[in-house]
């Protein structure tokens, strides 16, 4: 009754667009001053102690390497290699929108950087050659959120402190769905290049592939560095993430393409996202705190036992719960709010804690865009001018391909294990 009633006064302040951080920590320290048994400091404990974590100093860095691409022009890079390797395709903007997030991911690791970076770019290129553009939103919105699940993943590291799994291996679980969710994209390009074969293509500069792939080979390199690195036991995913961001500085530098004012841009816009970040985990530690003080996870896994014991119905209902949750929720937020309820459950069904990671993630993030949260919605406004209205209305079509791709991630675990499986032998 009390866990009710926290969720509920939770409810309540996040729909009257109190700040997702201050949502979660009023409830808990009225939690705490009600409780007689429980000091403020202990209280102060539980937040402080939920960010004292050495995998966590990777999301700063990772969120460091996507805006530093953007800033020193390594994303126009990959841009210019993929506009020449597919200049001869129809409806080549759509793939290399969709490649240039795949690989832009690599780097970002968030799909707000990736929607930003990309879609300033990108759309405007769409809708001069003769693309629909709400094709060109929809399509930039939904290959966006390759950024998130393919590593290095913000929300995968968030997940892995969360759930207590190695950030490497949840890095690996997500390369396969993030391809998966890739070729979906790409057969829906096809298919709208086959309905309109009229329409005018891009023209790429007249740059021989060969120096094409030359120029974007030292980015090319980041992921290597980054999963190779972890796959080769060098270093760590944190340590990645430094190595990453030393990488893509020193490349912005020699090809003299960052100004001064352009990285104080780029620290200035780590340190907000971080600390909006951080604030949610901490104000979260202390809320997951008070879940299993007062046994919500117990409460939830014997709720759902006496509902069903299939874990097919069992992924089902997680999916409905955390679609609705990632609407009103940013995805980290949601994890950390979930996370702590729905793992034992999902332990007693026998679902791998690696595989569940990938489900939520992608549930989640797929809030992205819908409204009223809808954070990669509003930065394609921004970025391109189109009205949000008109953005939505873009992007209700492609939520069909990543619906597919949420059921084929959910209902076959090799997707997210096989790659883990492989690298653990």
């Amino acid at each position: 009754m009390i866990l009710g009633l926290l969720v509920i006064i939770m409810l309540v302040l996040l729909f009257s667009r109190v700040p997702v951080a201050i949502s979660m920590l009023l409830p808990c320290l009225a939690y705490v001053a009600w409780s007689p048994d429980i000091t403020l400091g202990v209280a102060l404990q539980q937040t402080v102690g939920s960010v004292d974590s050495f995998p966590l100093l990777a999301v700063p860095l990772f969120i460091m390497t996507g805006y530093l691409s953007n800033a020193g022009g390594l994303a126009d890079r990959l841009f210019r290699m993929l506009l020449t390797l597919f200049k001869k395709i129809p409806g080549n903007l759509g793939f290399v929108n969709v490649f240039s997030s795949l690989m832009f991911s690599w780097m970002s690791g968030a799909a707000i950087a990736d929607a930003a970076g990309l879609g300033s770019v990108l759309v405007p290129a769409m809708k001069k050659r003769g693309y629909d553009e709400k094709f060109a939103l929809g399509l930039t919105g939904a290959s966006s959120l390759i950024g998130p699940i393919m590593p290095p993943s913000i929300p995968a590291i968030v997940y892995a402190v969360s759930a207590g799994v190695s950030v490497g291996s949840l890095f690996f679980a997500g390369v396969l769905p993030a391809l998966v969710l890739t070729s979906i994209l790409c057969i829906f390009v096809y298919r709208d290049a086959r309905k309109n074969p009229l329409r005018e293509e891009a023209v790429a500069q007249d740059i021989p592939v060969a120096k094409a792939i030359r120029s974007a080979v030292p980015v090319l390199l980041t992921p290597v560095i980054i999963l190779g690195g972890i796959l080769g036991g060098i270093f760590t995913p944190t340590e990645a993430a430094a190595a990453a961001v030393m990488w893509v500085l020193t490349l912005s530098i020699c090809y003299r393409s960052l100004s001064f004012k352009a990285f104080r841009g780029v620290l200035i816009k780590t340190a907000n996202t971080t600390g909006s970040i951080l604030l949610i985990v901490a104000a979260a530690g202390l809320f997951g705190w008070v879940i299993a003080r007062e046994q919500g996870p117990q409460a939830v896994t014997e709720a759902i036992l006496q509902f069903t014991d299939n874990p097919i119905v069992f992924l089902l209902l997680i999916n409905v719960v955390l679609l609705i949750t990632g609407m009103i929720l940013e995805p980290v937020a949601g994890l950390l709010i979930t996370v702590p309820v729905l793992l034992p459950a999902a332990v007693e069904f026998g679902i791998d804690p690696l595989h569940l990671g990938i489900v939520m993630i992608l549930n989640l993030v797929l809030g992205l865009l819908t409204p009223p949260v809808g954070l990669v919605l509003y930065v394609l406004s921004s970025v391109t001018g189109s009205p949000v209205e008109t953005v939505t209305r873009g992007t209700v079509p492609f939520l069909i391909p990543l619906l597919i791709t949420l059921l084929l991630i959910t209902f076959v675990p090799a997707f997210s294990l096989l790659l883990p499986g492989l690298l653990a032998k």
